[in-house]
């Protein structure tokens, strides 16, 4: 009698104890398997666009919030926003030293913000070389074009000029400012530049009404867009000159920037400041976000941005506007922007000349 109560004892500290276990193990799996929801789950993401409504800059984040949210963990919404001014430093100080360096505020800002710093601009809060660079769309070649009826024809005409050719410029860092700087620097040229425009699209809207008669922008955006289609149909502007090594079949009429250094002898120093000028162009149009944001974050932004610009439906859009989708790494965005900021001072001391 006395064993059978020992065993039975026994027996109900077994299943005490086996119940004691199961329901560890049972908790243990429960908790283990709960992840965590994505970061971008539920959130919101901001474009803060540096341009007015309307330009390439506008159209390109537009087009890429449509699609980028989809391959982003927690599929985020994705809004436009812009904040124009000064060739879009106001943007990039925003996205820079305001926004919270949380990956939920992105900037699509000029290419040139690395000028602004270069040249120790004092609107430019921002460090070019602590920002993270998503990627970059649209590598592209610069044209200088001009009113048709100005009495400006070509590259010598300015030079010979009594009067200068008005060009636009939205700040000091817009491939108008650029493109006129490396004419100076490298051929002689000499042009009035009109700063302060909030876009591209206003300038163009001043040279129809004959305020100005000029501008620089990429080659890419000059075929992408109205008013151009129409400008090209009815013979409303010239092209000056093209700043890429070949000439692109659509602009034949124009000289090539390196043809022109060659025939006038352009000295090292000139050519040098003109392949950093050019950086903005064939740096494409950047994405970043705020310095701070977790690398994993930047990683998981990068990769989203790549995989959006794949998109069959992307591409579709992209071609029917006329849109060059060619893209450039953040990585590699992050290196050239870096690589730029820290110029010999010479070269330095004769852009910031240049751009007085």
């Amino acid at each position: 009698m006395t064993n059978l109560v020992k065993y039975l004892s026994r027996a109900r500290r077994g299943r005490g104890l086996a119940v004691a276990v199961m329901i560890q193990l049972a908790f243990s799996t429960a908790t283990g398997s709960a992840q965590p929801a994505p970061f971008y789950q539920d959130k919101t993401i901001r474009i803060i666009v540096g341009f007015t409504a309307g330009g390439l800059y506008d159209q390109y984040a537009r087009l890429m919030a449509r699609y980028m949210g989809k391959h982003l963990p927690g599929n985020p919404n994705i809004i436009v926003q812009n904040m124009p001014g000064a060739g879009s430093i106001i943007a990039t100080n925003y996205v820079s030293t305001v926004a919270k360096p949380d990956g939920l505020t992105l900037g699509m800002v000029g290419s040139g913000i690395y000028l602004d710093q270069l040249l120790g601009v004092k609107e430019a809060q921002f460090d070019v070389g602590k920002m993270q660079f998503i990627g970059s769309v649209d590598q592209r070649d610069l044209v200088l074009y001009m009113r048709a009826d100005a009495p400006w024809k070509s590259v010598e005409d300015i030079l010979n000029a009594k009067e200068l050719p008005k060009c636009g410029a939205t700040g000091t860092s817009d491939l108008t400012t650029i493109m006129i700087n490396i004419m100076e620097e490298t051929l002689g040229t000499k042009f009035t530049n009109v700063r302060g425009y909030p876009g591209g699209v206003e300038i163009d809207l001043a040279i129809e009404k004959g305020e100005l008669q000029c501008r620089g922008t990429g080659i890419t955006t000059h075929f992408a867009r109205e008013p151009y289609h129409t400008w090209h149909k009815n013979g409303f502007d010239r092209h000056i000159l093209q700043t890429g090594k070949k000439k692109d079949p659509r602009i034949a009429d124009a000289p090539t920037l390196p043809d022109l250094m060659d025939k006038r002898k352009t000295p090292a120093m000139g050519r040098s400041i003109a392949k950093l000028l050019l950086l903005s162009a064939t740096v494409g149009r950047p994405l970043v976000t705020t310095p701070g944001v977790p690398a994993e974050r930047v990683k998981l932004l990068r990769e989203a941005y790549v995989k959006a610009f794949r998109e069959p439906e992307l591409l579709a859009e992209a071609k029917k506007a006329r849109m060059e989708v060619e893209l450039l790494a953040g990585e590699d965005v992050e290196k050239d922007m870096r690589d730029a900021i820290t110029q010999p001072k010479d070269v330095v001391a004769r852009v910031k000349k240049l751009m007085e």
